[in-house]
């Protein structure tokens, strides 16, 4: 009998331990990466151009698979129009142009794309390179903690003044619907504007949580893959795939969720700031906001942040590899089920953070997986990291660290055409000991 109890107890703790390693990082009993997602765009011929898209949109409008449009210049949808694009329609960025789509406060987009049928953002230049369009904007009218509405106008050349109301967001509606982005993939935007920076290839401003965003694929974008600032969004199944700059980056009181998403880095084709994975600020700067306001608050769910090195220590000594997550002061996140592997170190915590139990309370992980990390939490400029590894490292978080290579970690890392991102399970030796630091 006590033979059988024993028995008993072994399988339930394998059953345990391999049902909470399928837990952490992106889920799904298959992979959700198949068929809708591309990892090598410079090689798919999308065909040329039929017909243009320019100027605003003022009127319901639908485009149509059976073309593809050329984007040109500076395009808005305007007037409360809706923009709506059936699956497997391509759009191509001009290059000389700077193209851009804009979907203004009001106006709606319905890119509701199909797993066997995405649609595809992508550019016009026969070599492809990151930044070589503008990229995909939606503002809407849910509140910011900014002192007044805010506005884009800096992104756009050559924008004459009947055109500024376009670039405006922000209100009081929480609850407003700017449409619906589902099997989308937006590749090599991010253009640089001279003494502006980069567009990104989604930007959300003041978004509502009506609007669905729902497996969304960004790749080689020269700006942040995806920003969000205020509102209220919800992501699920969003990947960014070696983003120049940061992976997802949220800031002036947004409220947000992420569930079962991915970002993949790679050191060498970062920006020369460097970039991360995640990004929670409340501002850039305090005097901007208003501080009774909500500031930012991300909870991430089921993340996986990789960064892809062929060697991890020759590439921190260049300093090709920074931090996977940065907090911001005022800024909340609660991280749960994620995996962070391959950075340098983990996480960062701007230096205006007091490390006191009312603090760290904001800032929340839990049931984590931290692989292959050089440290794991620490205050931005400082090396001493003891009271963060103490909270932290407390058995109550169930944190687990690792020091697995990325092919010995994930299921499928190097398959370059459809790669699996998932914990490999059974394969992974996981401890909550941090002595190994």
């Amino acid at each position: 009998m006590k033979t059988f109890s024993r028995l008993i107890w072994v399988i339930l703790l394998i059953f345990g331990s391999t049902y909470a390693q399928q837990e952490k990082g992106i889920v799904g009993r298959n992979n959700w990466l198949t068929n809708w997602t591309e990892f090598n765009p410079n090689q798919v011929d999308y065909g040329e151009a039929t017909e243009i898209l320019n100027g605003n949109i003022t009127a319901d409008t639908k485009l149509i698979k059976r073309n593809v449009y050329l984007l040109l210049g500076s395009v808005f949808v305007t007037n409360n129009a809706t923009l709506t694009i059936e699956p497997g329609t391509v759009i191509i960025g001009d290059y000389e142009s700077k193209a851009s789509l804009t979907i203004c406060r009001g106006s709606k987009i319905i890119a509701d794309g199909l797993e066997t049928d995405p649609i595809v953002f992508t550019s016009n230049r026969s070599v492809k390179k990151s930044g070589d369009w503008g990229g995909l904007i939606i503002l809407g009218d849910a509140p910011t903690n900014k002192f007044g509405n805010g506005s884009v106008a800096s992104y756009y050349t050559q924008l004459n003044s009947a055109s500024y109301g376009n670039t405006n967001y922000g209100g009081e509606n929480l609850n407003s619907n700017s449409g619906i982005l589902r099997y989308v993939r937006i590749e090599y935007a991010g253009k640089r504007l001279k003494n502006v920076g980069y567009f990104n290839g989604l930007l959300l401003a003041s978004v509502g949580n009506e609007t669905i965003f729902e497996n969304i694929m960004i790749s080689y974008s020269a700006g942040n893959s995806f920003e969000v600032i205020g509102g209220e969004v919800n992501l699920n199944k969003a990947v960014s795939y070696k983003s120049s700059s940061d992976d997802f980056k949220f800031n002036y009181g947004v409220q947000c969720k992420i569930s079962n998403s991915l970002a993949i880095r790679s050191p060498y084709v970062s920006s020369n700031k460097g970039a991360r994975c995640l990004q929670v600020n409340s501002y850039d700067k305090r005097e901007e906001v208003d501080l009774t306001k909500k500031g930012s608050s991300v909870i991430a769910t089921n993340l996986t942040l990789v960064n892809d090195s062929d060697n991890l220590d020759s590439d921190i000594n260049m300093g090709l590899v920074k931090e996977a997550v940065f907090v911001g002061e005022n800024a909340l996140l609660d991280m749960n089920k994620s995996v962070i592997s391959g950075f340098n170190p983990a996480v960062i915590f701007e230096n205006k953070i007091v490390v006191n139990q009312e603090n760290l309370e904001k800032i929340k992980f839990s049931d984590m997986y931290f692989n292959n990390c050089n440290g794991n939490i620490f205050i931005e400029n400082n090396s001493n990291n003891e009271d963060l590894e103490n909270w932290y490292g407390n058995t109550a978080f169930f944190n687990v660290y690792s020091k697995g290579k990325n092919s010995e970690t994930f299921i499928d890392f190097k398959n370059a055409k459809r790669p699996d991102f998932r914990l490999r399970i059974n394969k992974i030796i996981a401890t909550n000991d941090l002595s190994r630091e």
